[in-house]
């Protein structure tokens, strides 16, 4: 009996000391998540996540390269690189701490207007695609600046999201790549409708009509 209530003693204290070594595991996990946001690769880390994790900001910069391929020569690689560029000259400011007004509203906003251009394949000059990419960069930028955790390294947090701005624009080149043939057509109709959609929910929260 002494020795079942014994076992039944170690099995308890197994018990609690995997719960121990659990809540360490995660408390572990979380500084070293804080402490990887310092410095150079933290800043990087941080950048390369920023777009990712923000929906507005990743099907937006995903429109842009499914727009560019609709648009073909010489749109498919002039609007992925203005929007990066213009990108980080919203960031700047962002980090500069000069104000912009509405810019949730614009990021949302940027969802929704690409999106309906992918859906309804719009094919407006070059310049003018340009200018529509371009402002709404500006936003995009602004909240990335603005947003930069306080011990990230600026300079690795701006390559860190322009890198993942790049990405996001591929993987849309890629998908809008298959309007050659009528199913893929309909296909990136599809992501233009639900990209606007996205845009359209967040446009709504923004608004506050949606908590």
């Amino acid at each position: 009996m002494q020795a079942l209530q014994h076992l039944e003693l170690s099995v308890a204290q197994r018990q609690r000391l995997v719960g121990l070594l659990a809540v360490a595991a995660i408390l572990w996990t979380q500084n070293a998540w804080a402490h990887e946001e310092v410095g150079v690769a933290g800043g990087l880390i941080s950048g390369l996540l920023h777009p990712v994790l923000g929906l507005d900001h990743l099907v937006a910069m995903v429109a842009v390269g499914l727009w560019g391929a609709i648009l073909g020569q010489p749109s498919i690689w002039i609007l992925p690189v203005t929007f990066p560029l213009v990108m980080a000259f919203g960031a700047l400011l962002g980090v500069a701490g000069v104000p912009m007004p509405g810019v949730e509203f614009a990021i949302a906003g940027s969802a929704l207007a690409l999106g309906i251009a992918v859906l309804t394949q719009s094919r407006p000059p070059l310049w003018l695609a340009a200018i529509i990419v371009g402002f709404f960069a500006i936003f995009h930028g602004h909240a990335h600046g603005s947003e930069m955790p306080g011990a990230s390294n600026s300079l690795a947090y701006g390559v860190g999201f322009v890198i993942a701005t790049g990405l996001l624009h591929l993987s849309g080149i890629m998908i809008g790549l298959i309007v050659r043939w009528p199913a893929g057509l309909v296909t990136v109709r599809c992501c233009g409708a639900a990209i606007a959609a996205v845009g359209l929910y967040f446009i709504a929260g923004s608004s506050g009509l949606i908590t």
